[in-house]
């Protein structure tokens, strides 16, 4: 059994993925500004990102309760869990990073 994909949907697909990259290359928001003389809180900016990683995997899991009842398309689901998985991936870069820097503070001499 084969499955056939109109070219509009392959096309539409192929743009959803190269939105997300190109969303995923630029910061969400700039931590180096600061914000009428008082500069960001860095738990503020992880937990507000946290929540987005949450936000966008509830989307997700909306989106496949849709597929399975058959309101949604193979090509929007797809698109929400390219999402999802980017989100994840960026967030494990942070927490690798954090933890690494974190790492290379004890190991300085006082």
């Amino acid at each position: 059994m084969a499955i056939s994909a109109p070219f509009n949907a392959a096309a539409a697909a192929y743009g959803n993925a190269s939105r997300l990259v190109t969303q995923s290359a630029k910061p969400a928001m700039d931590l180096t500004a600061s914000t009428g003389g008082t500069g960001t809180n860095f738990a503020q900016v992880l937990a507000q990102t946290v929540q987005g990683v949450v936000d966008t995997g509830n989307k997700s899991d909306n989106m496949a309760i849709d597929m399975v009842n058959g309101k949604a398309n193979v090509v929007d689901m797809v698109t929400a869990l390219s999402e999802t998985e980017i989100a994840i991936e960026s967030m494990v870069t942070v927490r690798d990073r954090v933890i690494s820097a974190y790492e290379e503070i004890m190991r300085m001499p006082i």
